[in-house]
Order: C-alpha cells, then sequence, then structure tokens
C-alpha cells in the first residue's frame, strides 16, 4: 500500500503535471473510481452494478466537459505525461483495493503511518539524490519561503491528514462509492480558483460541476437504497 498509494501515486501524478496539461491531468485523475471498479470486481471484493457503472459514467462525463471547456486539446500535451498521470491514477486505485481488504483488521492512524513509512523508505534513495544535486547550503537558503509552505502544507494536509481521513472512510464505505468522490476534485478546483484566484467561470464549468455531483449522487442513493433494504429484511 506503501508503493502503490505513496510512492506511485503522488510521484506519478507530481511528475505527470510536469509535462502535460492540467486539464487532461484532471480528466485522467477523474477516471480514477473506474479503475477501482475495475480492481474491486476482478479481486471479487464488490458485485458490479449497473448503478455504480452509470453513475460514475455520469460523473466521468461531467469531469470531461468541464476539462473541455478550460480548452481540452488532444494536440496540446504530451502523450509521456499523460501516461505518468495515469500510472499514478492506477496506483492510488490500487491502494484503494488493498486498503479495502485490511480497513477492518487495523486502526486508521497505524496504517496510514506504516504507509507513509513504507513509502519513504522507497522514496529516501531519490530523497538522497536530490539533496546532494542542491548542493551548498547558499542553494538551500535560495529555496523562497513558498516553496517551504507549499512542501509543508502537502506534507501535512494533501498527504497525512488526507490519507488518515480516507483510510478511516474505507472502514465504512465501499471502495467504489469512496472513490466516486474524486470526481468532486475537478468541481472544487474550479470553484476555489473562481473564489480566491479570480479566474472566470462558465457555463461548461457549471454544467460539467451539475453532472460530476449527480453522478456522485446517484451511486450514493443506491447505496443509501441497499442499506435500507438491508434494514427492513
Amino acid at each position: 500500500m506503501g508503493f502503490f498509494g505513496v510512492t506511485v501515486n503522488q510521484m506519478c501524478f507530481t511528475i505527470g503535471l510536469r509535462y502535460t496539461s492540467v486539464s487532461h491531468a484532471s480528466v485522467i485523475v477523474g477516471m480514477g473510481p473506474i479503475y477501482t471498479l475495475m480492481l474491486v470486481v476482478l479481486f471479487q471484493l464488490e458485485r458490479p452494478t449497473w448503478r455504480k457503472a452509470a453513475g460514475m459514467s455520469i460523473a466521468l462525463a461531467g469531469v470531461a466537459v468541464m476539462a473541455a471547456d478550460q480548452g481540452l486539446s488532444a494536440h496540446s500535451p504530451s502523450l509521456l505525461g499523460d501516461a505518468i498521470t495515469m500510472t499514478g491514477s492506477i496506483g492510488f486505485a490500487m491502494y484503494v483495493v488493498l486498503g479495502k481488504r485490511v480497513a477492518g483488521k487495523y486502526d486508521t492512524l497505524t496504517m496510514t503511518a506504516f504507509n507513509h513509512f513504507a513509502g519513504a523508505l522507497i522514496v529516501l534513495p531519490l530523497a538522497i539524490r536530490q539533496t546532494r544535486a542542491i548542493g551548498s547550503a547558499e542553494s538551500w537558503r535560495a529555496i523562497p519561503w513558498s516553496g517551504w509552505t507549499a512542501l509543508l502544507y502537502m506534507a501535512l494536509f494533501s498527504s497525512a491528514m488526507a490519507y488518515v481521513f480516507y483510510f478511516w472512510l474505507l472502514r465504512y464505505l465501499e471502495a467504489s462509492q469512496l472513490a466516486a468522490f474524486s470526481y468532486l476534485l475537478p468541481l472544487l478546483a474550479t470553484v476555489l480558483g473562481i473564489l480566491w484566484l479570480g479566474e472566470k467561470g462558465s457555463r461548461g464549468q457549471v454544467a460539467g460541476g451539475v453532472l460530476a455531483l449527480g453522478g456522485v449522487y446517484w451511486i450514493e442513493a443506491g447505496r443509501a437504497a441497499t442499506v435500507k433494504d438491508d434494514t427492513a429484511s
């Protein structure tokens, strides 16, 4: 789990963004729940249903509409960047599937700590190499405060805390249902960009956001109906 969820996912996503566009990356990451659904069915952890497939398809269509509204082009990003980003998304899907198999056996903090510890050991040789590449103390002092702040934020919030909450939710939700919420990431990023960065919204973004939310609602509505039927029986 440390290899797939920490090393493969985070490294491939970061490297892939260097070679591809944000719009393509959002679509590729938005396909993560589909990878997860395929894997959980392959590992026989969940039963495939038409409702799950339909909900994910609707939400993926919303993500694609939002990305296309920002100028999606088949010629703008490199194929290498798309492939690297997709590898990271598949890595996270594998992390979700593996995590679901052991979520009931270990508490959240313990599992997250061991996952990140294993991931850190795998990345350690690369970290040592990069540390040597930076070189002298003057080069380290030349790194702006914004760089250190971004590093701290990613370590605390988008890595440690996010994985703790995600693994905790895996104890109560099916892997494919939890993965479906990743469709909300492009929507939230667009809203935050409008509010904080002054970016302009558009009808395409609104339409894509409605589709993404509709797909997630469709999946969750099916889960609620299933729970209600099980309780009644």
